[in-house]
């Protein structure tokens, strides 16, 4: 995998690309980076083109200082741009917890682009739960945060080899993580996935799409994600028992067979 810039500031890596393959492109979580992806990269190199990406203000791509640089439709913005740089004109849209907002924002404004789409541990509807309803007052006041000087060191991506098996709540990794992307980034985006107002017209999606969700998974409702396979067409769900919201790291080699069957079995 090599290492680029996109205009300065959006930080990606791309395997050599050929046009007799399919393109996969992964979304990592808030807070998260690329890194996270690390063995996936390795397991579908060699049949797929594959870019994984660090989102604004997450790993090595820049941190934006102001609230309203971390809307959703500016990350999905960002990785238009980046497929049209790369002259990506299709691929296959993989997904993981807070990035499964910004692929389903990207579907809304660019379906067109995208053959097929999986979410891994959705966090769609989360603004619905009761523990939102909770959390947004108290996040209002950071927008206070915007008032302060920013000067970020750049970003660094996390050894996620020291964290596989961790539980959804693992101080150490929730440490390494939110402190790498900053606490003004992490609760400005952190607010984003709580507001009221999205709205992603499921019904509307006409991709085939694969749900994978962990049955322990504390941070999102199980049940949304059920609800969610219930409103779009085409849709797949896979529920994974005793496995909770980190499946990605914890569960590599089984969400990895899961993708490649997936893709396998819809041609």
């Amino acid at each position: 995998m090599k290492e680029h810039y996109f205009k300065d500031h959006l930080y990606y890596r791309i395997n050599d690309f050929k046009s007799n393959r399919q393109n996969l492109v992964f979304v990592h979580g808030l807070s998260g980076s690329s890194s996270a992806w690390l063995e996936y990269e390795k397991f579908f190199k060699e049949k797929y083109n594959v870019l994984t990406l660090d989102i604004r203000g997450h790993g090595k791509s820049k941190k934006f200082p102001y609230y309203p640089d971390y809307e959703i439709k500016h990350f999905a913005e960002d990785l238009n741009d980046l497929v049209l740089h790369l002259n990506i004109p299709k691929f296959i849209l993989i997904s993981h917890s807070f990035g499964t907002l910004i692929a389903m924002e990207y579907i809304k404004s660019y379906r067109e682009k995208v053959t097929v789409n999986v979410l891994l541990s959705p966090i769609i509807d989360l603004n619905k739960e009761p523990s939102a309803k909770f959390l947004r007052p108290i996040l209002k006041p950071t927008k206070i945060l915007d008032l302060f000087p920013f000067h970020p060191k750049p970003g660094q991506h996390v050894d996620y080899s020291k964290y596989f098996n961790t539980t959804d709540w693992n101080l150490k990794r929730c440490y390494a993580d939110v402190s790498n992307t900053t606490f003004r980034v992490y609760f400005h985006c952190l607010r984003q996935s709580l507001i009221k107002e999205q709205e992603y017209f499921l019904e509307k999606i006409n991709v085939p799409t694969l749900i994978v969700h962990g049955m322990k998974d504390t941070l999102a409702p199980v049940k949304n994600s059920i609800a969610l396979s219930k409103k779009i067409k085409n849709s797949k769900l896979v529920l994974i028992p005793g496995t909770d919201h980190i499946v990605v790291l914890n569960n590599f080699k089984e969400i990895s067979k899961i993708i490649e069957d997936f893709l396998i079995g819809i041609g």
